[in-house]
């Protein structure tokens, strides 16, 4: 494996940990009988870099793999 394929791989895992991270409690919420109101909020705090992150990850492993395919 070369050094490109590891790295892409770690981001992978990376990315999928900060998706599962992210708190969506009106989605299954309002499934299980929960109040069906959506409130709409900021993100703050430790949420927010938590999105960021999952952004930069994302763009990181797009580019690997074009990367990964040019090579």
């Amino acid at each position: 494996m070369d050094i490109i394929s590891i790295i892409q791989i770690i981001v992978s895992l990376l990315l999928i940990v900060a998706i599962l991270m992210q708190h969506r409690g009106s989605a299954m919420g309002s499934m299980f009988g929960g109040d069906s109101t959506s409130n709409y909020s900021t993100k703050r705090g430790l949420e927010k870099k938590i999105f960021t992150a999952t952004i930069i990850l994302a763009i990181i492993f797009g580019l690997l793999a074009i990367l990964n395919l040019v090579i």
